[in-house]
């Protein structure tokens, strides 16, 4: 595998992103982190925001990149020349809708393959939602992202109620 490519929301980054990207940067020579810009969304933190708090944790990750875009996935991988997307399975509900995703996707491009990265178990059951939850209460969030952006995840969601 030469270019891959993660794409997502990482609405914010957690710790089962970054084991991912630390996992799949091991297989390719580049692997991009594909931002999704969809305006249908309506995402807690700016594409912007969360392409810098990507970077602040993925920077000495070798040959890892960040961009952002919109559309079809499958086409940003063709613009940049990427023959692998790179997907997370954290259990077997994940596996049919990204399966038929991949098959949708080869079907578009059949030079674009899709490789699935199972969860370290102790992601398995961590996602961008359950952080903004707990972050929302002002709950511990350490435990879930990279701990260069627990603070950014706590100025955006956390507003403690006066008494």
């Amino acid at each position: 595998m030469k270019v891959g490519i993660y794409a997502g929301s990482f609405d914010p980054i957690t710790l089962g992103h970054l084991d991912i990207i630390k996992r799949a940067a091991r297989l390719t020579k580049r692997l991009i982190i594909a931002v999704l810009n969809n305006s249908a969304k309506k995402p807690a933190f700016s594409v912007e925001e969360r392409v810098e708090m990507i970077r602040k944790v993925t920077k000495d990750i070798p040959g890892v990149e960040v961009m952002t875009y919109s559309g079809l996935t499958v086409d940003f991988a063709k613009e940049q020349n990427a023959n692998v997307l790179v997907r997370g399975l954290r259990a077997v509900t994940d596996f049919e809708y990204e399966l038929q995703i991949a098959q949708g996707n080869h079907k578009l491009n059949p030079d674009v393959d899709t490789v699935f990265l199972t969860t370290s178990v102790e992601y398995s059951y961590l996602s961008s939602s359950i952080v903004k939850e707990i972050a929302s209460y002002g709950g511990d969030i350490s435990q879930f992202v990279p701990e260069e952006v627990v603070q950014d995840v706590y100025d955006k969601l956390y507003k403690p109620k006066e008494s």
